[in-house]
């Protein structure tokens, strides 16, 4: 029976979702129990326009849907898709929008990522000793574009948590969409152009001149990122869409 098999990136991600949120809570405890103090940057929220940077890791991986006959047709067993960890490096644009609490974030990013796929296919030559297994690599060198509404708490003394609603618009420099096909060693194709929504939480830190932020988002494709072709590791897919964690520190001045 043909299954999809995302244990390993779940486990990981679970841990380190209880790692943040302990990291949230060891933060927002002592500030919520204190009492008022002198606030840094006091006119940070004063101006329209806030520039800063960004550097952080991301986990990437697809979220694959496989044919319905992929083991009666193609043998397939099971398909495990396996996150692998990557960075990300942008530049940060912050507009007010009327009001301290929301804002319009834009943070043009060069991103890379790895993703692995591993093929458990019956073998069906009787000699054989065990399934034949075949491995993966898609590599991605990316510009993303994410666009978001940024939803934040009043300041507490020098501390502010926030939410992140958006979009993120992507072109996969090497992506071989376009590239010839070598049907005796073939690999996976994906698309260069991605549409992807995206939510997150974080949390800020102000600094005498400047602030420094911590966030989690998830990004998931709108559109289906496979581009289907005649070989015996792209048969059994149906769809593929990108999906993505991003972990990411941030200073604005």
């Amino acid at each position: 029976m043909t299954h999809l098999n995302n244990i390993d990136s779940k486990k990981s991600f679970s841990v380190t979702m209880r790692i943040f949120m302990l990291f949230t809570f060891l933060s927002v405890f002592p500030v919520f129990s204190q009492k008022e103090k002198p606030q840094n940057y006091r006119r940070f929220d004063e101006k329209l326009v806030h520039f800063g940077f960004m550097l952080g890791a991301n986990t990437s991986n697809f979220n694959v849907i496989l044919k319905p006959d992929a083991y009666s047709t193609y043998g397939l067993k099971s398909l495990v898709a396996k996150s692998s960890i990557g960075g990300q490096v942008g530049i940060v644009s912050t507009l007010k929008l009327g009001t301290p609490v929301v804002r319009l974030r834009l943070i043009p990013t060069l991103s890379f990522q790895e993703r692995v796929m591993t093929y458990n296919f019956e073998d069906l030559d009787p000699m054989a000793e065990g399934d034949r297994v075949n491995i993966e690599r898609i590599n991605s060198t990316n510009i993303d574009l994410p666009l978001m509404f940024q939803f934040r708490t009043l300041r507490v003394n020098n501390f502010a948590a926030y939410a992140l609603l958006g979009a993120q618009y992507s072109v996969d420099l090497q992506s071989q969409e376009d590239a010839s096909q070598d049907f005796n060693d073939p690999f996976l194709k994906i698309r260069q152009h991605d549409y992807q929504g995206q939510v997150g939480v974080g949390i800020e830190l102000f600094a005498p001149f400047f602030k420094f932020g911590m966030e989690v988002k998830y990004s998931h494709g709108f559109v289906n990122s496979f581009v289907p072709e005649n070989t015996f590791i792209a048969n059994p897919i149906d769809k593929m869409y990108n999906r993505a964690w991003w972990f990411s520190i941030i200073f604005e001045g």
